[in-house]
């Protein structure tokens, strides 16, 4: 299909409400996390693409868009592969985010600082691969959260990019896309809450982020 929106906003800066949103405004199939659980074949894929030898074209062979995890990680392979893509930029409190990923998605013990050599370990290591390693460390990974939007608002042209905080409801989002505005809520999805009920139901799907 080819990437028509390529998100670069770190997990956990709202990124399953836009996949709902950029879905709901027709822009979907939407890439997330939550798809590469639906498609753990896929995992080798990104391995891959971790390796130097990314296929993108068969990792979004089915979809418009994507955004949170794994993608986000290789931002700038994205946005120059599909360059003609529109790019789209999540962004929250860089203390909030650290409060919330240290809670979630790079939970002590999560399945995120998951280790070892089956497939599912190596994907996570894939792409933590591109985190800090330090985890736990506040101070570095609110550098880290702040240096990311930087490098991004940096290298891409201000016409091509939104930097969005999904609190901000429709306008802005559909102003950026060209569409109109939906006579529905605005997607509030996947709260901190909700990722730490789904990772004690079902560990292994408890990435998302």
């Amino acid at each position: 299909m080819g990437l028509k929106i390529v998100g670069t906003g770190l997990g956990r800066t709202g990124t399953k409400s836009l996949h709902t949103a950029l879905t709901l405004l027709g822009f979907g199939p939407c890439h997330h996390m939550f798809e590469v659980f639906k498609r753990p074949e896929s995992m080798p894929l990104w391995i891959e693409a971790a390796a130097g030898r990314a296929d993108w074209d068969a990792i979004f062979r089915d979809y418009h868009a994507t955004v949170d995890y794994p993608s986000a990680a290789y931002w700038r392979e994205l946005t120059e592969y599909y360059a003609d893509a529109r790019v789209m930029h999540t962004v929250r409190d860089a203390d909030e985010w650290f409060d919330s990923v240290h809670a979630t998605i790079f939970a002590p013990a999560g399945a995120g600082r998951r280790a070892g050599e089956d497939v599912h370990a190596r994907f996570f290591a894939s792409f933590r691969a591109r985190v800090p390693q330090q985890l736990d460390d506040r101070a570095v990974m609110t550098k880290f959260f702040r240096a990311h939007t930087r490098a991004v608002t940096e290298s891409i042209a201000a016409e091509r990019l939104l930097i969005f905080r999904v609190g901000e409801g429709w306008e802005r989002l559909c102003r950026f896309l060209g569409v109109q505005v939906p006579d529905t809520p605005f997607p509030s999805e996947n709260s901190r809450t909700e990722f730490i009920a789904r990772a004690r139901a079902v560990p292994s799907t408890a990435v998302d982020p």
